[in-house]
């Protein structure tokens, strides 16, 4: 623990000596920033611009306090297991590089959900508009005036626009929508339209009703699986953290001195590790799924 305490002061006083007057977590933020704006991939750094504009992005303090948690949870754990204060300090420092790829899919998530709330109000108000205008690219500048939508939706709506009076067709515009959002319900509307458009229709109430419920319906189903995940994600955390203190069992029935001379065999260690590293694994694969499997479609 003495080494441990004097490796921290040592990295205390090195950094503060560098930044005299500067607060040390500043620092350290300028440093991770600047190598972020290297080697983030620029579809990253927009995920990141819009969730910082929702202002969903953590603060320092919340990012100081998920280390803490990350770092004092990896350091009990893996104490409890091994006794040994290096191992210990090499599993705190991997718990810690995992926090940004845990946020990389926080920003992931939260950015799927803020795409697909635009898609349902730009599939909704087109209707509505459309059930007005009688027309598509009238339709869609209704939807773009009238402020209900943001970018990324909204410059890609303007684009429909210019594309359609350039090329005197709905066609290529629709095209580039369902590329670029690849949504079940996008499509249908779209095809509805060409239908429309190409062949004529009498009477679209019926049918744009129709399509309106379907939109609700979705909508509510993405909103329950939402919940449902939600809570089924509070269990999940804390049945691998249960697995983790499986440990604390095992000492109570062999007793801590049978499992200190237990510990000493290169065998037991080896395991020991597997055991950490396949939970662990287990996690973030489960924590990958809930971020990524929003439930949009």
């Amino acid at each position: 623990m003495e080494f441990l305490i004097i490796l921290f002061l040592v990295f205390f006083i090195v950094i503060y000596r560098k930044n005299t007057g500067e607060k040390t977590y500043k620092f350290i933020t300028k440093q991770v920033s600047a190598v972020y704006e290297r080697v983030a991939p620029y579809s990253f750094k927009k995920i990141r611009d819009k969730v910082k504009e929702l202002g969903l992005e953590y603060s320092p303090a919340q990012y100081s306090v998920q280390v803490m948690v990350f770092a004092s949870g990896a350091f009990i754990i893996s104490y409890l297991y091994f006794y040994n204060i290096i191992i210990s300090v090499v599993y705190v420092l991997l718990a810690v590089s995992i926090i940004p790829y845990l946020t990389y899919l926080r920003f992931k998530k939260i950015y799927s959900e803020f795409v697909f709330e635009q898609i349902q109000i730009y599939t909704t108000n087109t209707i509505m508009e459309f059930a007005v205008t009688e027309s598509f690219v009238k339709a869609l500048e209704g939807v773009y005036s009238s402020g209900v939508l943001e970018d990324p939706v909204l410059s890609d709506v303007k684009y429909m626009i210019d594309i359609s009076y350039q090329n005197g067709s709905i066609d290529e515009s629709i095209e580039y929508m369902n590329s670029k959002y690849d949504y079940h319900i996008v499509r249908n509307m779209h095809q509805l339209f060409l239908q429309i458009t190409k062949e004529g229709s009498l009477d679209t109430a019926d049918t744009m009703e129709s399509m309106l419920i379907d939109i609700d319906m979705l909508v509510e189903g993405v909103y329950r699986d939402r919940i449902d995940r939600t809570t089924f994600h509070k269990s999940f955390l804390q049945y691998g953290i249960l697995l983790y203190l499986m440990v604390m069992l095992v000492q109570y029935l062999l007793g801590i001195d049978t499992y200190l001379k237990l510990l000493n065999q290169t065998v037991v260690q080896i395991i020991l590790h597997l055991i950490i590293l396949t939970n662990t694994y287990f996690l973030v694969n489960g924590e990958k799924y809930y971020y990524e499997n929003v439930g949009a479609e």
